[in-house]
Parts: structure tokens; sequence; C-alpha cells
């Protein structure tokens, strides 16, 4: 599944279409991506002679901007991409959206339809956007507000609640091993055992962990380097970059979790 910096890199991919009209929309009518009202005839009729404005990354999330107050909202799901194909690109089996420009053609392809397709029309961004929890990068995403929800699911493994997008929006599975290991706090841990000073660790990497994944994987498409978890975790043998020691990976949270034992104490 595709998380925070991971949509910021495909969100850019359909930069070169910034400034250009839409000359055709080119839809799979039957295709489960379509959710809610976003039907593909009113996808059609809005977005044909629009002009594609602006792009914003959120969470798991990203929008497309549209002349004539188009909201255009896709989520990649497992196997969701953005892509940009030549002007003359005839769609394929899983190309369930393309917007035909002059110069190019901006395809959402999705092979196993897990991803969705929104659209709103509007002189502002629609509740579905503007509904998702502040930022981590954010001055609202601050250390008391974390320890706040922390309490409130404090029997739940800190692992699971970091996947909760409520409050750890656009952090999935990698990110949130990769945070815990950072802050040396054990993925089975109860949420409201934690300590001040554990949750001000969780806090300052949870932002770190964003902020350098957004510069890394945001930018090209790069994995982190070698002194983080995230090259490691799924390595036969894989050894803890700080430690030494053998990684071990075990189901928390009903997600494989990849962790420690020199690092992270059981508790």
């Amino acid at each position: 599944m595709p998380e925070l910096a991971e949509v910021e890199f495909f969100r850019k991919r359909w930069n070169p279409g910034a400034g250009q009209a839409v000359v055709r929309a080119l839809l799979h009518p039957h295709a489960g991506v379509f959710k809610e009202s976003a039907t593909p005839a009113l996808i059609r009729e809005r977005l044909a002679g629009a002009v594609l404005l602006s792009s914003e990354a959120a969470a798991k999330q990203m929008i497309f901007r549209f002349s004539g107050d188009g909201w255009l909202g896709i989520h990649l799901g497992m196997t969701g991409e953005l892509s940009v194909q030549p002007p003359n690109h005839a769609p394929g089996k899983h190309d369930h959206l393309v917007l035909a420009q002059r110069d190019r053609c901006l395809v959402f392809t999705d092979p196993r339809m897990f991803g969705r397709v929104q659209f709103s029309t509007g002189a502002s961004a629609p509740a579905w956007w503007t509904g998702i929890a502040p930022a981590i990068l954010s001055p609202a995403f601050t250390a008391e507000s974390v320890a706040a929800f922390l309490k409130r699911r404090a029997r739940a493994p800190v692992k699971a609640v970091l996947l909760m997008q409520e409050r750890f929006p656009g952090i999935g599975n990698w990110m949130a091993d990769e945070i815990l290991w950072r802050a040396a706090i054990h993925p089975r841990r109860a949420a409201g055992s934690l300590d001040a000073a554990e949750i001000r660790a969780l806090h300052r990497e949870c932002r770190h962990v964003c902020r350098r994944a957004l510069a890394t994987i945001g930018e090209t498409f790069a994995d982190p380097p070698r002194s983080w978890l995230f090259p490691h975790r799924w390595e036969d043998g894989g050894r803890c970059p700080k430690t030494g020691v053998p990684l071990v990976r075990e189901e928390i949270g009903g997600r494989t979790t990849c962790w420690s034992p020199g690092r992270q104490r059981e508790p």
C-alpha cells in the first residue's frame, strides 16, 4: 500500500499536464474504482475541456483541481499508479482513467482495483479532502495530541495505533516499523504504557521519518539509506543496522511487523 512519500511521488507524475486542458476523459465505466458520486459519466462531462490547475497530496490520497470547479481525488490502493503516456495512448485493460491532453495522456492504472476515484464540484475543496487529519509535518501534530490519542487507545498495540489514519495520516506498515525502531519502542507495547519520554520520541521520529521519506522517496522514489531499517526489513537474515542483531518478523495488529530485539525491548 503506497504511503505518504510514495503518494507524493506519484502525484508529481502528472505535473507535466498542469496548465493544460483535457481534450477528453476516457474511463472504464464499470470499473470498481469509481466511488460514491464519481460516476464515469459525470467525470467525462465535467473534465472535457477543463484545465488542470493544481494538485496536492495528503495522507494516502491526492487531489487534482480543475477549472470549472472540478475536484478529482485519487487513492492508489495497493496496485494503483499514475503515469504520463504519449497523446496517442490506447487505454489498456487496467487503465481505468485516462485524461487525454493535446501533448500527453494522464493515466491512472490499477490492476486489482483496490484504489478509488472520487469527484466533486464546487468553489472549495470537498469534505472528503478537508476532513483528512492534520499532516504530521504540520504545527497541529503535537506531542500532546499524540499522547491524548495513545491514551484513548491505551490497550491497543502501538504498532496498530500508528496505522490509524485519523491521527497518523499517511503512515503505513513500513513507516510505522521505521518510526518504532528509531524510537526504540517494541511494536507490541500497549499504547497506554508509553511514558512521557517515549511519547516525545515517538512524536519526534514520526516527523523525522516523514520529512526524510518525502525528501528521498517522494522526490526520486529512491530507497532510504542503509542506515535505516527499511532496506533490511525483508532481507533473508536481515540484521538491525544499529545493533547487528537479527531482525524479527511477526504479525502484530493484523500486519506483518519487523523489529530489532537488540533495540526494541519486549513489553
